[in-house]
């Protein structure tokens, strides 16, 4: 009697779980999912994470090496607690998964409704959302021009003084340029001897850590009537940088070309670059586009393993957007655009992003990632220095929140610079503006590689030096003859000038450090103590340490001698990756420590 008051109680349940489910389903999967399921079709979607990771301790570490390896392992972190049960369903299920720890999401082929709604059910999920292809339509303009018709410095290169940086003795050497576009014709002459993965003593080349391809299939909106996929001239998942359509040639050209034959197109020629393709012959899609972001993050050898912080870029060139009018209109899964350039800029990165050919109209600057606060949004000037009719302005609408786009402007209109096959050709759009900025980066940077890793340091330099200037336009609440107005944004990058004030900039703890104070740790990893050699410390010394969300845990204050070694337990210290600082004499060093 028992048993069967139990079995009719479980059964009785059954409707009410079958409800809560669906309420999950339809409160967590995107609208244009739900509709192409209850079709009984099939699409690629994203899977959301309830849990983001806090990269926010990144900004009070000293260079770009410690905030990368702090960013990489908060990511790292997360991913691990969050994603194990969910790729398990998947995998048990035959799905393929991409999981991608910079925004802490998964990328799933050819999901159909069960599975949706059986991730929908999991409390760890917080959103399913569609993964479109979407087309980039790019370049506004275009005309091929052979490599003899050319000034010895395009004029773009010229006006935002370059060749005068160069004078100075500052090329972009010491620094590398990161590029996410339709890929590289990396033996054009104008760019092969700038490739990181390129040694000009051997004549041989590693791709390792230098390219990095995340497309992994064709766009279905590049097949033909008959459902042939047609032709890509690079492949898909390919271990070598090539380019499908001439664009990513195009921009890596501006931001370091030179082949030393009179074609000097490129602002930052002392640099080295290193690319990913994030587009399928012009289509893209939100998870191709965080494949190339992750990567930039910590670079990895041709078979996408091993990934190394070290190797990762200072500053990466964005010269594309996802349409909102073509397929990325889930806001949501748009956001994670943004939570990954947040992350990419915590690391120490520049992401530089052009802000869209929809201009004139006040308001066009509507695209992700262009429009996201986080996002360094590049218009388009003219040789004249007049706006670029194309380029989008602000103010941003799409998220009610009115903000000034573009930041600042720089030359785009008439570009000549290298496409395929040892071509040259003039583009126009703003994702010839873009690699202008880029490459301003390289050279700051170059001059001045204590700025490396300082993001917004470098975004106000470029700001602050740019030349204003008024426009007759008044996009509402701004008014065009007020810095910063929707046109120009704080104005036309001036890179002689950006430079100069780099020169002038020093980490706030180094205006007086001794340089040879030093503070280096015994063992590491750690077990029950750790043993703190300092030197050069002299007098009040304090000694912190931090987990990796920045919380404070530990603090002891001494009075440390010219040098000194200082055990300090830790028995009760739970296993994990720590961040130390040592503080005293106008000195501040930090480092990781394990415990194990």
């Amino acid at each position: 009697m028992k048993r069967f008051a139990l079995l009719s109680f479980l059964l009785g349940l059954l409707p009410f779980v079958a409800n809560t489910q669906n309420e999950l389903f339809v409160k967590k999967c995107a609208p244009e999912l739900r509709a192409l399921f209850r079709n009984g079709g099939k699409s690629d979607m994203l899977v959301v994470f309830s849990t983001q990771a806090d990269v926010r301790g990144a900004a009070s570490l000293p260079d770009k090496l410690s905030k990368a390896a702090f960013v990489y392992t908060q990511l790292e972190n997360t991913l691990a607690r969050t994603q194990a049960r969910t790729i398990q369903i998947l995998r048990e299920k035959g799905f393929t998964v991409n999981s991608l720890r910079i925004v802490n999401a998964l990328a799933v082929d050819q999901a159909d409704a069960s599975i949706a709604q059986d991730l929908a059910a999991l409390p760890e999920i917080a959103w399913i959302g569609s993964d479109p292809w979407v087309h980039f339509d790019a370049p506004t303009e275009s005309s091929s021009i052979s490599s003899t018709d050319r000034n010895t410095i395009e004029w773009g290169v010229a006006k935002i003084h370059a060749p005068e940086v160069w004078a100075l003795g500052y090329n972009g050497g010491g620094i590398t340029v990161g590029g996410a576009d339709t890929g590289y014709d990396w033996v054009h002459p104008a760019i092969q001897p700038h490739y990181r993965g390129w040694d000009v003593a051997s004549m041989s080349a590693n791709h390792n850590y230098n390219w990095h391809d995340a497309v992994k299939d064709f766009s279905p909106l590049n097949y033909d009537t008959s459902g042939n996929p047609g032709v890509n001239p690079c492949g898909i998942n390919i271990k070598a940088p090539c380019d499908d359509n001439s664009h990513g040639t195009h921009t890596m050209g501006t931001m370091t070309g030179d082949d030393g034959n009179g074609n000097m197109i490129g602002v930052a020629p002392g640099a080295k670059w290193i690319g990913c393709r994030n587009m399928e012959r012009g289509w893209g899609r939100p998870s191709t586009y965080l494949g190339c972001f992750e990567w930039f993050l910590a670079p990895t050898d041709v078979n996408n393993e091993n990934p190394d912080i070290s190797k990762a870029p200072h500053v990466i060139n964005n010269s594309w957007y996802c349409a909102q009018m073509e397929g990325c209109t889930d806001s949501l899964i748009n956001d994670l655009l943004r939570i990954a350039i947040v992350n990419l800029k915590a690391s120490g990165v520049v992401v530089v992003v052009s802000n869209g050919n929809e201009g004139p109209w006040c308001g066009s600057a509507a695209n992700p990632p262009a429009y996201f606060e986080e996002s360094f949004s590049i218009g388009a000037t003219r040789s004249d220095d007049g706006m670029a009719n194309f380029s989008s302005r602000g103010p941003v609408l799409v998220d009610g929140s009115n903000r000034i786009k573009p930041n600042v402007s720089a030359p785009g209109q008439n570009v000549r610079s290298c496409t395929p096959n040892n071509n040259y050709s003039n583009f126009s759009g703003t994702s010839m503006a873009g690699p202008h900025v880029a490459g301003a980066v390289a050279l700051m940077l170059s001059a001045n590689p204590q700025l490396a890793g300082h993001v917004s340091v470098v975004e106000n330099i470029l700001e602050q030096t740019s030349i204003f200037f008024p426009d007759s336009v008044n996009c509402g609440p701004s008014i065009g003859s007020v810095r910063p107005n929707h046109s120009y944004g704080w104005g036309r990058i001036d890179a002689l000038a950006a430079v100069n004030q780099a020169l002038l900039w020093s980490p706030p703890v180094a205006t007086h450090v001794p340089v040879y104070a030093q503070a280096a740790i015994y063992p590491n990893p750690v077990n029950d103590y750790v043993l703190f050699d300092l030197q050069h410390f002299n007098g009040n010394t304090l000694v912190e340490l931090f987990d990796m969300e920045g919380k404070l845990i530990l603090q002891q204050k001494l009075n440390a001698g010219e040098r000194q070694l200082v055990k300090v337990s830790i028995p009760e210290l739970a296993n994990g990756i720590y961040i130390y600082k040592v503080s005293g004499n106008g000195a501040v060093v930090s480092g990781k420590l394990v415990k194990s």
